[in-house]
């Protein structure tokens, strides 16, 4: 979603993008960039980890773990009115984008969207440990593409969150590195599209929503929420925990729905599985929503909380990063602890009995909302591209 937005702004700009991504197994909803007339060029992509298991390989499909892909280098080569490389993912995808701007002397630009070194601890030794039962041969591959080098090289970096940057920059002194956020069209939520959520979720009904909309993955720890909820609903009997999103881990899908059970939870939440973006029924259930939940263990900016803002409901986030940055704690919304979960409970407790606070500070937030236009933040993009396309050409020269 992110992306497409930051294209949409591109084109207003007159900046046309051909998107580079992997084909996809499944059938799903329409792809939504296609949908609004972008080049979409899908490439053959795959793991390359022998022993995997086929959960595991769709998983980190589902998430772009670090795939590999001949296809991409023939087709990115071919693509001659090419005037800028930019690249929204790492590793080895990554690596051949920046091997074939080299060879083509375009500017590399790299965008951080899941955050490198603003991650809490437990999340850096995931990503560092062994993969399971499986030998990782693309390491070779990665060495050749140089996709370690992607930093080094590029000739900016773009993450949409101030304290990666701040670390960035001190690894790299001399590096380009900007702050860019992500936009939220907030003339999109303006239209009431409360029926549509309504007639698809009609549990929502009469019910005081509490709204966790995110893929259903550990990072997002949505199990967290779970183990708050009856204390939740014995204080709110009229609550309803909605968790909207695909399911891009299925071990710790299966966890959810498990404890659900366990619990006892069936009738007071429900889980709506994959809903395409910038669909009516998104945007109704955060219009009908009491709240926006976000409990990630990280989160590098949150767009969703704009995206809550902008539909005229408040927020209550744990204060990760991105978050801290856009919530204002007792004034636009409220962040919390997640080890201390009475942070949580008093906040909540707060947004529920206090509606009119809530609104007022949901206000606030949507005027932030207002200040993150997709045309203003893509105008900023456009401006690096046309910088760095003139530093090339007079290096080249």
């Amino acid at each position: 979603m992110a992306l497409q937005r930051l294209f949409d702004g591109l084109r207003s700009q007159g900046i046309d993008s051909v998107v580079y991504c992997p084909q996809i197994e499944s059938e799903g909803p329409p792809d939504p960039l296609v949908t609004s007339g972008f080049h979409v060029q899908r490439f053959r992509a795959f793991v390359p980890i022998l022993g995997l298991s086929r959960q595991r390989r769709r998983q980190l499909i589902s998430v772009g773990g670090n795939l590999m892909s001949f296809d991409l280098i023939s087709s990115l080569w071919r693509e001659r009115s090419a005037s800028v490389i930019h690249t929204h993912t790492l590793g080895r995808i990554g690596g051949i984008g920046l091997t074939i701007a080299k060879q083509r002397q375009l500017p590399f630009v790299v965008t951080i969207h899941g955050g490198v070194l603003d991650l809490p601890e437990q999340i850096k030794q995931s990503f560092n440990s062994p993969v399971d039962h499986g030998w990782e041969w693309g390491k070779l591959l990665g060495l050749l593409f140089q996709s370690h080098r992607l930093f080094c090289d590029a000739d900016a970096i773009l993450t949409c969150n101030a304290k990666e940057a701040a670390l960035l920059q001190q690894r790299f002194p001399a590096k380009r590195i900007l702050v860019q956020p992500h936009g939220v069209p907030v003339e999109l939520y303006r239209k009431d599209h409360r029926a549509a959520a309504q007639s698809a979720f009609p549990q929502i009904r009469d019910r005081d929503v509490l709204l966790c909309l995110g893929r259903i993955d550990p990072i997002k720890n949505q199990s967290w929420l779970l183990e708050q909820a009856p204390a939740v609903f014995q204080r709110h009997p009229k609550a309803l925990l909605v968790l909207a999103g695909p399911c891009t881990d299925e071990p710790y899908g299966a966890v959810i729905e498990q404890r659900i059970r366990q619990l006892g939870l069936q009738d007071q939440v429900l889980l709506t599985g994959l809903l395409p973006p910038n669909d009516s029924k998104v945007v109704g259930l955060l219009q009908s929503a009491r709240t926006l939940l976000l409990p990630s263990l990280s989160e590098t900016f949150g767009l969703v909380i704009l995206e809550a803002w902008a539909a005229g409901i408040t927020v209550l986030s744990a204060n990760a990063s991105g978050p801290a940055a856009l919530v204002q704690h007792g004034r636009n919304g409220w962040l919390f602890d997640l080890n201390a979960p009475q942070t949580f409970h008093e906040a909540l407790d707060c947004i529920l009995s206090d509606p009119l606070r809530a609104q007022q500070m949901a206000r606030r937030g949507a005027e932030t909302a207002a200040q993150h236009s997709v045309s203003a933040l893509s105008g900023r993009v456009k401006t690096l591209y046309e910088e760095l396309i003139t530093e090339k050409t007079s290096c080249a020269t």
